[in-house]
């Protein structure tokens, strides 16, 4: 993940290693996230996430693949700091998914 830097950040440094790693590809916008067992929906903090962000799911277990390809698992709700993925309800407690909130 890229270093997280304050505004008044003065160090020349910390500024070059950040936008070396962003080059790099890392960022703090990517994470994972298995779905709530029993539940129809999850919610997810996602600190670098906005109200405005596309949040984009890739599935990383075979429960996970089938519940997306089922076609009832999306991303209901984006707000400042979190999002919310809606899904089926069933005791499946290894429905993993990677994602990237971007914008």
């Amino acid at each position: 993940m890229s270093t997280a830097l304050s505004p008044a950040e003065s160090e020349p440094y910390r500024i070059v290693n950040a936008i070396r790693q962003l080059a790099a590809g890392r960022s703090n916008a990517a994470g994972s996230v298995t779905l709530a067992a029993n539940a129809p929906s999850t919610a997810v903090a996602a600190p670098n996430c906005a109200a405005a962000s596309q949040v984009f799911l890739f599935p990383k277990t075979a429960h996970a693949a089938a519940e997306l390809a089922a076609g009832g698992c999306y991303v209901s709700a984006v707000a400042n700091g979190s999002f919310t993925v809606t899904h089926a309800n069933n005791a499946q407690a290894d429905r993993t998914f990677a994602y990237v909130c971007l914008g």
